[in-house]
């Protein structure tokens, strides 16, 4: 049988490139799980190719996602951000970007790294799905709902059940390749170079 990537990824070139060589690789790194947090946020309500059609701007106007320099972001360079048109202009997105970063910082000076307290959802392994076909692929599971209900509690926003989930599919956190689909091998093998299974 024939393996054919993921169908949701077929639009563009960007949105294959994505697929093929992001989504679904486990992700242990707090700066990129930041990343992909500040990303998903403002993807909320809009398609992720929008975003990602935007990801390099976002990396110019959010000083490359450094935590430390966007926690210090005041309402003025707020004011600033949202004069971007390389980026999503939604001031409670962009505010969150902040609190995000905030919160992030706080975790870290408890003793606590992005990275650990997101994977503690999967106990630091990525759960393999084996899904057929896209309309069997759940939009959160009881998983997302824990995290996003801790996140809101550590002080973090635009983290709901749904965006959540689609961090863990782009962090790898999940395998949400099809079975059909090339990449869902490989994420199983990167899970397992990295003993995440």
């Amino acid at each position: 049988m024939e393996e054919k990537r993921c169908g949701w990824c077929l639009g563009t070139p960007l949105y294959q490139q994505y697929h093929d060589e992001e989504w679904g690789r486990p992700v242990t790194d707090d700066a990129i799980l930041f990343e992909f947090l500040i990303l998903e946020g403002a993807q909320a309500g809009l398609s992720w190719i929008t975003v990602l059609n935007k990801r390099e701007n976002y990396r110019a106007a959010f000083d490359n996602f450094d935590v430390e320099k966007i926690a210090r972001y005041t309402p003025g360079k707020i004011d600033k951000l949202l004069q971007d048109p390389g980026i999503v202009r939604n001031r409670l997105k962009v505010a969150s970007a902040v609190k995000n970063a905030r919160a992030t910082l706080a975790l870290r000076d408890s003793g606590t790294s992005l990275c650990e307290f997101l994977w503690q959802f999967t106990d630091g392994r990525v759960r393999v799905n084996r899904h057929r076909s896209l309309a069997q692929v759940p939009a959160s599971t009881p998983e997302s709902d824990a995290m996003s209900k801790a996140l809101k509690k550590a002080g973090f926003s635009f983290v709901g059940s749904t965006i959540m989930y689609a961090h863990m599919q782009a962090t790898g956190m999940v395998n949400d390749h099809l079975v059909g689909c090339p990449a869902h091998r490989q994420c199983v093998d990167e899970a397992a170079a990295k003993n995440l299974l």
